[in-house]
């Protein structure tokens, strides 16, 4: 692959050369963590040796901290293994939607919007809002975050469902303890050289002008897409570009990601975790509950993981749910 990335023409097909790129970043990561837990290993048992002849108990921290670090390594390693779906190493479309509430819910999408921005930052990811319509006073009534980076479609799977908010509400001026609810869902990145047929007789492209904060950044011409794919009846819009045609092309791409998304599933014969969440986004649907009051909690009732820290949470620190999910998954 690499002899291919020093070929003249390797740039020739744009999206090929990136599919290349990213396949030698997979294996390349792959390859320096088995390299880095040989090194671990291998530099701990020296010691666990040289302990054995000189008796030093010195040296007893300095073999704890590397087989701490050892640990760490592996536990990284277990995870991605987890991930052994032929998707999972892709790109991924996150969608998250308020529930019924109001300002309320839209407060909470948003809050749930930066904590994933925040965790994907954290984890070296790159994100890219493609779609976002404002809420009407606070928060955000919908929004398509692009995100890039190996395995993103693999970890974050799974948050697909219903997230639920319990806390005093700031928008009510008694001070009363709210619940509230937003929906996520997490679509796998197609790749150009995937066939996905859409046939644009099927397709319904509405354009009207894109919602703004006013003034002199407001939009003046009809830039946003909305598609309606007939058949289906899935319905992608984007409004984030100033240009019609950017639009057009980050819409087609959510719909191509939804429609290879419903051909798996045709073909597996039964729905899949994205299909089986989908559920009203109300009480006794959700997959995770946050309360904020009266006492702070984020529990997945899933894997019944718990952790108290809820800023953390909130901060994008959600790397121990991403792992019980997939453990109690494989079970």
């Amino acid at each position: 692959m690499q002899n291919k990335t020093a070929s003249s023409n390797f740039w020739d097909n744009r999206e090929d050369a990136q599919a290349i790129l990213q396949q030698i970043s997979i294996i390349e990561t792959v390859l320096s963590q088995f390299q880095g837990v040989m090194k671990s290993y291998s530099d701990a048992s020296e010691l666990v040796e040289l302990l054995g002849i000189e008796n030093d108990e010195s040296m007893l921290p300095e073999l704890a901290t590397m087989v701490q670090d050892l640990n760490k390594k592996l536990d990284k390693i277990e995870l991605q293994a987890m991930l052994g779906s032929e998707d999972d190493p892709k790109n991924a479309i996150m969608t998250i939607h308020p529930g019924a509430g109001g300002t309320e819910s839209q407060d909470w999408a948003e809050m749930l919007m930066r904590m994933y921005l925040r965790w994907m930052e954290r984890s070296g990811m790159e994100s890219k809002i493609i779609d976002l319509i404002n809420g009407d006073e606070a928060g955000i009534k919908d929004v398509s975050i692009e995100v890039k980076g190996i395995f993103a479609y693999g970890y974050l799977k799974s948050e697909v469902g219903i997230h639920r908010l319990v806390r005093i509400s700031p928008f009510d001026a008694n001070h009363r303890r709210h619940t509230s609810f937003a929906s996520v869902f997490v679509y796998p990145e197609v790749e150009e050289d995937i066939e996905v047929d859409i046939n644009t007789d099927d397709l319904r492209i509405d354009t009207y002008r894109a919602s703004g904060a006013g003034g002199q950044h407001v939009n003046k011409t009809d830039s946003a897409i909305r598609i309606t794919h007939i058949p289906s009846g899935i319905v992608v819009q984007c409004q984030n570009e100033r240009s019609q045609f950017k639009n057009k092309a980050s819409a087609m791409k959510i719909l191509r990601a939804r429609l290879y998304q419903l051909k798996k599933e045709e073909q597996d014969k039964e729905k899949s975790e994205i299909e089986k969440n989908k559920k009203d986004i109300s009480w006794g649907n959700q997959i995770r509950s946050y309360v904020f009051q009266p006492y702070t909690m984020v529990k997945d009732h899933r894997t019944k993981h718990e952790n108290t820290n809820i800023q953390a949470v909130m901060d994008g620190d959600i790397d121990e749910f991403l792992r019980q999910y997939l453990l109690w998954n494989i079970k």
